[in-house]
């Protein structure tokens, strides 16, 4: 192991406790009443002793650091670092990815507040502090950073590349990149309520000659469908070699084996998140470092379908690296949650989705 730290400057990303928000909240007369004050106030001074802590182990160590909150981090703090240090739980870990685009940095997650035996149980007994972090993404904890996390900072530790979710969103004059999904994608009705309806697809990649064959975009309308459909001279293509073709990033699609959904929505995780919503909606479990996607169609609305078993098979499945998956939503109005309900996305009718696990991976530390 090295005798000089291996990570020049850090950046340390902290979260901001619901003791501090609520206690906001407080002076403005707009607490709910029942919060448990005592058990928030304790989390409280436990995460922001492990804060303390970390900040002394740096400085002994001699490395170079600075500190943000987590709702204050923007792109412009990552200049010049080449660690991300994110302290709180998993939801902390998650925000702090979102910034890391390009996969460059690497991302060490610390649970400042990690769960204790007494309190597994008392999950059971409805006695303990249920709330406390798993920290299912932080590779050390309050109670064991002060030799690991040197251990790290001189070249030590597990780093391992994770896959993540990239998702394009094409509507009429805009087509929207969005941050990567470390976790998974919630696509749904902005009501739990209403039934999401869209039309499922997969992507394949074609070439095609502009000058001489017309294209028409998924949606069937828009600036760029009219363009396309005026070309001069068009030679149409055989239905049985393209059906509707689509266009991401100035690339053509077409796109096949095409399915109309009424559901509750659709999960799409990677590996990482496929121990989260998606195994506790019935997904399948997958390795961690698996570079697949796995999507699930949420209460598959298909009584009434002539083709039931054959529709039902495709309820859940993977979606392996070089493929592309393409939903055109059908509702009024959408809505694509990303790695939670911080971070989201609205549809309109029409919205075309490109999903694949073409973005950078998180090289993130694990235990």
């Amino acid at each position: 192991m090295s005798q000089t730290p291996f990570f020049r400057r850090l950046l340390v990303v902290i979260k901001q406790t619901a003791y501090e928000e609520y206690s906001q909240l407080k002076l403005r007369g707009q607490a709910p009443k029942a919060l448990r004050w005592t058990r928030l106030e304790s989390r409280y001074h436990s995460h922001k002793e492990c804060v303390e802590s970390l900040l002394s182990i740096l400085r002994a160590n001699n490395v170079a650091f600075s500190c943000i909150n987590r709702v204050e981090l923007d792109r412009q703090h990552l200049a010049d670092v080449d660690l991300m240090i994110a302290v709180g739980g998993d939801g902390t870990v998650l925000s702090a990815a979102h910034f890391l685009d390009h996969g460059t940095i690497p991302l060490l997650g610390i649970n400042s507040d990690p769960i204790s035996e007494e309190d597994k149980v008392g999950v059971k007994k409805k006695a303990g502090d249920e709330r406390r972090s798993h920290g299912a993404l932080c590779a050390v904890t309050a109670l064991d950073m002060k030799d690991k996390v040197p251990e790290i900072l001189f070249g030590g530790g597990k780093l391992g590349s994770r896959s993540r979710i990239q998702c394009i969103v094409k509507s009429t004059f805009s087509e929207t990149r969005l941050v990567p999904a470390l976790n998974d994608l919630l696509i749904a009705n902005p009501s739990p309520a209403a039934v999401s309806r869209f039309r499922m697809g997969f992507l394949k990649e074609v070439e095609l000659d502009n000058a001489k064959s017309p294209l028409r975009d998924g949606g069937g309308s828009g600036i760029t469908g009219q363009l396309l459909s005026s070309l001069s001279d068009p030679q149409p293509l055989p239905k049985s070699q393209y059906g509707t073709i689509t266009r991401f990033g100035g690339k053509p699609y077409d796109i096949t084996d095409s399915l109309n959904v009424w559901s509750s929505g659709m999960w799409i995780s990677t590996a990482t998140g496929s121990s989260a919503a998606m195994k506790a909606a019935g997904g399948q479990p997958m390795d961690t470092y698996s570079s697949d996607l796995q999507y699930l169609i949420r209460e598959h609305m298909i009584e009434n379908s002539p083709n039931k078993d054959e529709v039902q098979d495709l309820n859940n499945g993977m979606l392996a690296k070089g493929q592309h998956l393409h939903l055109r939503w059908n509702s009024q109005k959408g809505r694509i949650f990303i790695d939670g309900s911080h971070l989201m996305h609205n549809l309109e009718l029409g919205d075309e989705i490109f999903i694949d696990s073409g973005a950078p991976p998180l090289a993130l530390y694990s235990r």
